[in-house]
């Protein structure tokens, strides 16, 4: 079992904050509370394991008052707290791990809450896999590298933590900043392999032409004096 469904095991309610974006497994998400059922709900899951589920929902949705059954979502564990004197609260969340919505629960809260079901990928075949995801790996440090050279490079060269295929995948969509439906999907799928050969192909379109900005921003930095002829 991985950790992060000890994390939530045992729970089978979850109090439900829909909002207009997709949260990924490790990803950090910072959140202003200021609505007065959402200050319960906060209240609320500090008895408990401090957690509670994000879930997509556009403000577009025509006539839908709150996600459709069967939706996937993301457990938000509540990692910094800070109370104002209003009453508000500044939170920073970090995702757990991936749900889907079974069935609303009357639970007498003035927040939803959802009967749910947590799931992680499913078993992938590790030799297709693994060198996909050195591929991705590869590609998503040139990406890294070229946005720092495009930064001026402030700061340190950008380190790109090696883990685990899916944990790796996340991380890698939580750094681009995806249209919600192509991020929900990235979220829905349970193959590692899948959402790979998607991140392969994004990070191919962009790597060449953030490591060409960044050439002729290093050109521009230099007066235009460089050995590298680029084309314009």
């Amino acid at each position: 079992m991985s950790e992060a469904s000890e994390k939530v095991l045992g729970i089978k309610h979850l109090p439900l904050f829909p909002l207009s974006l997709v949260l990924i497994p490790n990803e950090l998400l910072p959140l202003h509370i200021f609505e007065p059922r959402y200050r319960q709900m906060l209240k609320d899951v500090a008895l408990g394991k401090n957690m509670f589920g994000v879930t997509l929902f556009e403000p577009s949705d025509a006539l839908a008052e709150k996600p459709p059954v069967g939706s996937i979502g993301c457990v938000a564990e509540i990692r910094e707290a800070q109370e104002l004197p209003d009453g508000r609260s500044n939170i920073l969340t970090i995702g757990v791990i991936r749900f889907r919505l079974l069935d609303y629960i009357d639970a007498g809260e003035p927040y939803l809450v959802g009967e749910v079901e947590f799931f992680e990928d499913e078993p992938q075949d590790q030799a297709i896999l693994e060198p996909l995801a050195e591929e991705v790996f590869q590609l998503f440090e040139r990406t890294a590298l070229a946005a720092h050279k495009l930064s001026g490079q402030r700061g340190k060269t950008p380190e790109i933590p090696r883990t685990n295929p899916e944990q790796f995948s996340f991380l890698v969509t939580a750094a681009f900043n995806f249209e919600n439906d192509l991020k929900y999907r990235l979220l829905a799928t349970r193959s590692t392999i899948r959402r790979l050969e998607k991140l392969r192909k994004v990070l191919r379109e962009a790597v060449v032409k953030m490591e060409e900005s960044a050439d002729i921003h290093k050109v521009a930095q230099s007066n235009g004096h460089s050995e590298k002829k680029i084309d314009l």
